[in-house]
């Protein structure tokens, strides 16, 4: 596999990485399970795979990521402690790790950040910053931090060994479900797409890989149709795990490279998949994983997908929120319907 112009990681990509990190994590995270869904089978055509990383350690495919890039850092890296910034998933995949390793860890978090991210990462034993009013103004904050303390920052996303572990998602699933020609990946900052490419490709390049994202802050799929960046619209979404404005340059750049699609949902489409899963398949996800089911849900598979992997992302939900979902799906068929 070759990048382009990619001047982070050379010319070539060799498979070391992401294989090493397979066999790593293999002891230490969840093998979460690839349920098929009856119901989605019925609704789209499609044979429907749901990957079920809300119920990984931490309740995300994130700790995947962090645990190895912490696994690689130098005991010198680790004496000046580890910021990152995080709108919840990341926070608490770092926190875990660092915690297992003894290593002192301060995370910024916005402030709107949901307790069902917070309080955890604070059980973890990180000491929890709450700044700004996103994760790009959290982002800011901790990179300030970190030139004053010269702590060691882990990115959520604009990382090799993150992506690499993200990958493993991936690798799972065509082990588990080996018939699968589609996977669904939701896309924030790219890291969880960028490394599903990177693994399917390698070994099943035939199996089409489509990102999705929240119609009202979707700057992956403006970069990946080539369109104005900038003039795309930034907004709250429900995917709240999934809100990033600026998604990171080496994700994008393999992005560009292998991804076969990125589309949009509403977030009509997001609140009642939040409600499909809640009332069909007996699972609270939170809005990122909710984005990929709204793919199969409301009809957004390629006509030829015949059998279609779906990452649940996460299960990180804020309750108190549950009410806001009901309304934003009005006017939509929910999952009661079905």
């Amino acid at each position: 596999m070759t990048f382009k112009g990619d001047g982070i990681i050379g010319d070539y990509y060799g498979t070391e990485g992401i294989y090493n990190a397979f066999e790593k994590l293999a002891t230490i995270v969840h093998r979460t399970p690839c349920k098929q869904s009856s119901t989605l089978n019925s609704i789209s055509g499609s044979k429907v795979y749901l990957k079920l990383e809300n119920l990984q350690k931490t309740g995300s495919f994130k700790v995947r990521g962090a645990f190895n890039k912490i696994s690689q850092l130098s005991d010198e890296e680790n004496a000046k402690g580890i910021i990152a910034a995080s709108a919840g998933n990341h926070a608490q995949g770092v926190a875990l790790a660092c915690r297992e390793k003894g290593i002192p860890v301060i995370i910024f978090m916005p402030e709107t950040t949901a307790q069902a991210n917070a309080m955890p990462t604070r059980q973890y034993g990180a000491d929890v910053r709450l700044v700004g009013n996103n994760f790009d103004e959290a982002y800011s904050a901790s990179k300030k931090h970190q030139l004053l303390t010269g702590a060691t920052f882990v990115h959520p996303f604009d990382d090799l060994a993150i992506i690499e572990g993200q990958a493993t998602v991936a690798m799972e699933m065509l082990q588990q479900c080996p018939d699968l020609d589609t996977i669904i990946v939701p896309t924030g900052g790219g890291g969880l797409l960028a490394g599903t490419a990177l693994a399917v490709k390698l070994i099943r390049p035939s199996v089409r890989v489509i990102g999705v994202q929240a119609e009202v802050t979707s700057p992956i799929a403006a970069i990946f149709r080539d369109t104005n960046l900038f003039s795309n619209t930034f907004l709250p979404t429900m995917a709240e795990g999934i809100n990033v404005r600026v998604p990171g340059k080496l994700p994008t750049k393999i992005i560009q490279a292998y991804v076969d699609d990125v589309i949009t949902v509403t977030e009509e489409e997001i609140a009642s998949s939040i409600l499909f899963m809640l009332e069909r398949e007996k699972m609270l996800v939170e809005g990122a994983g909710a984005a990929a089911v709204a793919v199969a849900l409301h009809h957004h598979l390629p006509r030829t997908s015949s059998s279609t992997g779906v990452i649940v992302s996460g299960g990180n939900y804020d309750i108190g929120k549950l009410d806001e979902c009901l309304k934003t799906a009005t006017g939509i068929v929910v999952a009661s319907s079905f």
